[in-house]
């Protein structure tokens, strides 16, 4: 199997250099551009495994290019970002990112991220013996991860997806927050409530028919989240 390829895109190159060397080290291939305009031509082209990027870029920011890539790549995107602001964390995730890392980083902080990022993207959920699941409006096709939404395909990332086929899996079931972060993410995102709750929002716009009213995914306030049993 070839090495994971990781576009890095950022206009700083000690940063580039930095994260060139830690994912080198780390039997990574990487890419690397210095501006948005760069980094959309590089995805279309070179179809890389995961993109690192700065939201702080020349011209078109970080929150720009994340936007347009989703236009036509469901490639996990990481933001890297100097604010620790909760509104540019959520900004970032609204706009399609995966997951994001705040500067300054350590090599493993970052190198564990990108290993959970990559896993979620490329392992696939134990899919259930029930090959189609239809209810109300939304159809899953586990066996083709293919989603509708009365009758029209919906694009999930994968990590949208796994979300969905943990709810979807459990109908009528309370899932907690922990426990749902654990099962989609990994055991060191459990306590990343703010991550989960940006995700379900996005799945709510793309599978609810009013998202401001959900029929189902259901939030249980201080406990979690429920697909109801009945749309």
């Amino acid at each position: 199997m070839r090495e994971p390829r990781v576009l890095v895109v950022d206009d700083e190159p000690r940063y580039v250099r930095l994260l060139r060397a830690n994912l080198e080290s780390s039997g990574y291939q990487v890419l690397a551009a210095v501006d948005g305009p760069s980094a959309i031509k590089i995805v279309e082209a070179e179809e890389p495994d995961l993109v690192l990027l700065d939201i702080m870029l020349p011209g078109i920011d970080g929150f720009e290019v994340c936007r347009r890539i989703r236009e036509f790549s469901l490639v996990p995107i990481i933001m890297l970002t100097a604010k620790g602001e909760e509104a540019d964390r959520v900004r970032g995730l609204d706009q399609g990112a995966d997951d994001y890392l705040t500067k300054p980083f350590s090599a493993g902080e970052l190198l564990a991220r990108v290993r959970a990022v990559l896993r979620r993207s490329s392992v696939r959920p134990k899919e259930q013996a029930q090959p189609v699941f239809g209810h109300g409006p939304l159809k899953v096709d586990f066996a083709q991860r293919r989603v509708e939404v009365n009758g029209r395909e919906v694009r999930l990332t994968p990590t949208e997806y796994r979300l969905l086929y943990e709810l979807a899996t459990h109908v009528g079931r309370v899932m907690v927050q922990e426990d749902l972060l654990r099962r989609v993410w990994g055991k060191e995102y459990q306590d990343e409530g703010e991550l989960l709750r940006v995700y379900i929002r996005r799945l709510r716009q793309k599978i609810e028919e009013d998202p401001a009213n959900p029929s189902l995914v259901m939030t249980k306030p201080g406990i979690g989240y429920l697909f109801a049993a009945t749309p």
